[in-house]
C-alpha cells in the first residue's frame, strides 16, 4: 500500500492506494469522524483485481484542516477531489461513499458524470428538501460543533457512538469497537466542528431534483436496522428509478463495518454487473 500527502488547491490531501495502475479503479469515500482506515478490511477482498484508492476528506484523518468552515463546503470539496484525482491520473472510477462521504460522492457525481463509471452510495442522503428542515438542520450541527470546541473530543466521541444511528455496532467484537472509537479519536475538535458547519447536512444543496440527471449505474446499500436511511433510498429511487437499492439483513447504518466481507461481495457483483 502506498500513502501519500497530495497537494491542491491549498491543502494537503492524504490518500492511500493499493493495486496496479492498469487495474480498474474504486475510490472510497468515509463518513463523518471517519478515515481511510476505515475501508481496511473492505479494501483487502480486492487485492489483485482492482486498484483502490481511499480519501481523508478535508478536516478528517490526515487531511489538511481548514479555519474557514465555508472550505468545508460542497463546493469546495467536490472541486477538492476533483483536482486531486486529476493530479493522480484517475480519469475513470467506481466511487463509493459513506453516509458524509456518500453525500459528497453524489454531488461530486453530478458535477463530474463523465468520470464516474458507477456511483455506490452507502447509507447517503440528497441533503434536506426544504428550507425549514434545512434551518433547523443547521442550528442543531451548529450547537454540537460548539459543544466539541468548548467539551473536548473524548466528551464528543462518548456522546457520538451512543446515538441510536450507530446501536448495531455495539454487537461488535471489543476489539472491532475499540478500532472504530480509537479512530474517532484521532481527529481534530477544529476539523469535526468545521465538517458539521461546513459539510452538514442542513449546510450542502438539496439534490433530489438532481438525482435524475445521473444517467450512470447507481447502487444504494442501507441495513435493514437503519430505517431513516433505508426510507431515504427508497425515496431517492422514486426519484430516480433506474438506481437499484439493497437492504442488508441485520445491519445498521455502517454496513462496510459490521459486514466488510459482504459488503465488498456486492460492491464486486454491482461492477461486474454494470461493466
Amino acid at each position: 500500500m502506498t500513502e501519500v500527502d497530495v497537494a491542491i488547491r491549498g491543502q494537503l490531501i492524504h490518500v492511500e492506494m493499493e493495486g496496479e495502475e492498469h487495474l480498474p479503479v474504486i475510490i472510497f469515500v468515509h463518513g463523518f469522524t471517519g478515515s481511510t482506515s476505515t475501508w481496511t478490511d473492505v479494501r483487502s477482498h480486492f487485492k489483485g483485481s482492482y486498484r483502490t484508492v481511499a480519501v481523508d476528506l478535508t478536516g478528517h484523518g490526515k487531511t489538511s484542516i481548514p479555519e474557514d468552515p465555508i472550505r468545508y463546503s460542497m463546493e469546495e470539496q467536490v472541486a477538492d477531489l476533483d483536482a486531486l484525482f486529476t493530479k493522480l491520473r484517475l480519469e475513470s472510477f467506481t466511487l463509493v461513499g459513506y453516509s458524509m462521504g456518500g453525500r459528497i460522492a453524489l454531488g461530486y457525481t453530478i458535477h463530474n458524470p463523465d468520470k464516474v463509471e458507477a456511483l455506490i452510495l452507502e447509507s447517503a442522503s440528497p441533503g434536506l428538501l426544504s428550507e425549514n428542515d434545512r434551518n433547523a438542520r443547521k442550528t442543531s450541527d451548529k450547537e454540537l460543533a460548539q459543544k466539541i470546541i468548548e467539551n473536548g473530543l473524548q466528551s464528543f466521541v462518548d456522546r457520538w457512538e451512543d446515538i441510536p444511528l450507530f446501536e448495531s455496532q455495539k454487537r461488535l467484537p471489543l476489539k472491532q469497537r475499540d478500532k472504530i472509537r480509537q479512530e474517532r479519536l484521532q481527529q481534530s475538535e477544529k476539523g469535526l466542528a468545521n465538517s458539521l458547519l461546513g459539510i452538514g447536512t442542513g449546510s450542502q444543496p438539496s439534490y433530489w431534483d438532481a438525482l435524475q440527471t445521473i444517467n450512470k449505474p447507481v447502487l444504494l446499500i442501507t441495513g435493514e436496522l437503519d430505517q431513516k436511511f433505508v426510507s431515504i433510498g427508497l425515496e431517492m429511487k422514486k426519484h430516480a428509478p433506474s438506481w437499484e437499492q439493497t437492504v442488508v439483513s441485520d445491519a445498521g447504518h455502517a454496513i462496510h463495518v459490521e459486514k466488510p466481507q459482504l459488503f465488498a461481495t456486492m460492491i464486486k457483483d454491482y461492477i461486474t454487473r454494470v461493466r
